[in-house]
């Protein structure tokens, strides 16, 4: 399916069953069990907000109304698998990102005590058959059951609605066998345990019809009203990805602000650690940007009296371990007021994205680290003119400590007591 004919079967589906204006698609909870999968659509629950009125049981009959595994289907050959995610997990961040279409999700062994596969729900069980029916003889690809993603999104008129994110895929374009599903450890209270982390493709299908989901239930998932994307992974194995480019690079105040209370209070931990002694400030951001990717190499936290504008610097890898290319950055540390507790912020201004522009050589790019955000115009005059420079906001910090462990106050504040000292 082409980009063109998949933006006017949303349209089409859209005017057929959603409400709302084109940010807020809402299918109300009276019209569910009638109506298409739309991708990013929100479906209303009841009103009254008991579990009876959980949306996707009415959407996908037999799914259950509880968890974040939901099957339908006896034994290994499901008729479809829900997974749905809060997004509020702080210690198994799911996580979708819209440029690629991959899909991460923590299986659901998340406490101490019990062996991987021990589970309740039989989550993590359902993981292991997927991603083993995915990696064994191609024509397995028909037993892989399809998963249907949600992601929680209250409403005005129901606190249980949800988000239809897309149809997935075990398995993602470049990853291996031994890459795609990860059994990782972790510790709670001196208690270690193991939890599946499983990497998924959403597929390139804006509409999931009601047709096929009829043919799912009746345990017929290769029909002609399949999509063609999924036909087409079933035959070949060739993954089509939904790759969604953002229609501006510009975030809104909003989206550089923390919009959890416990985002809110980790960079207020951060914020009022450096406040007397924003210098020592440096050498934390430079540890924000190399946990953001394993290719970060931070060479030299400079002294500030001589660092000419830098307060790190440093190289990205691009080449391979053993034929090594790198781009080198130059970075900057702002820590600035943060927009918490009613504070007015002190934001990032032309004034200051200007200095660290005019400090990039040729064949640099530029990292800016603030507990604050960046104001429009200088955001603005960065993305219009071109300029290589990469904006880490306060909500940036705190969610970057939270996916690397760092995910509660008490943790952080034990790093910053350890590591930077002021």
């Amino acid at each position: 399916m082409s980009s063109r004919s998949s933006i006017v079967s949303i349209r089409i589906s859209l005017g057929s069953s959603c409400r709302g204006h084109t940010s807020m698609k809402v299918v109300p909870y009276d019209r569910l069990p009638k109506s298409d999968l739309i991708v990013d659509c929100v479906y209303e629950s009841g009103a009254d907000g008991q579990l009876a009125g959980e949306p996707i049981s009415k959407l996908l009959p037999g799914s259950g109304n509880m968890g974040g595994f939901r099957v339908s289907g006896r034994g290994n050959s499901k008729n479809w698998v829900v997974l749905f995610t809060t997004g509020e997990d702080r210690d198994w961040p799911d996580s979708l990102d819209l440029n690629t279409g991959k899909f991460i999700y923590f299986g659901d062994n998340k406490t101490p005590g019990h062996e991987l596969h021990d589970t309740r729900a039989g989550g993590n069980k359902v993981l292991r058959h997927a991603f083993a029916k995915l990696h064994d003889d191609g024509s397995r690809r028909l037993d892989v059951s399809p998963f249907f993603i949600f992601k929680k999104h209250s409403t005005k008129n129901g606190s249980r609605s949800v988000q239809f994110k897309g149809l997935a895929i075990p398995g993602f374009p470049g990853l291996s066998a031994t890459e795609d599903l990860v059994a990782v450890w972790k510790s709670t209270d001196g208690q270690r345990f193991q939890n599946y982390r499983s990497t998924f493709t959403i597929l390139d299908v804006p509409v999931v019809s009601r047709a096929w989901i009829a043919d799912l239930a009746a345990g017929n998932a290769n029909t002609s009203n399949a999509p063609k994307a999924w036909q087409d992974w079933v035959a070949t194995g060739t993954y089509r990805p939904l790759v969604a480019e953002p229609t501006t690079v510009i975030r809104s105040v909003e989206q550089q602000i923390p919009d959890t209370s416990l985002k809110a209070s980790i960079l207020e931990c951060v914020w009022m650690h450096f406040q007397a002694a924003p210098i020592a400030f440096e050498a934390f951001a430079a540890r924000v940007y190399q946990m953001t990717d394993a290719r970060v190499i931070i060479d030299e936290i400079t002294r500030g009296t001589i660092d000419g504008g830098r307060d790190a610097i440093g190289r990205y890898l691009l080449g391979l371990p053993d034929d090594p290319v790198y781009a080198e950055f130059s970075l900057e540390a702002k820590c600035y007021r943060p927009p918490i507790n009613g504070l007015t912020p002190n934001t990032i201004g032309v004034t200051e994205v200007s200095r660290l522009i005019s400090r990039i050589r040729h064949r640099q790019f530029g990292v800016l680290v603030t507990t604050s955000l960046v104001a429009r115009q200088a955001y603005e005059e960065v993305r219009e003119d071109r300029h290589p420079i990469l904006f880490i906001s306060g909500r940036d910090v705190a969610e970057i400590l939270i996916s690397n462990g760092f995910n509660t106050v008490e943790r952080v504040a034990a790093l910053l007591a350890s590591e930077f000292q002021v």
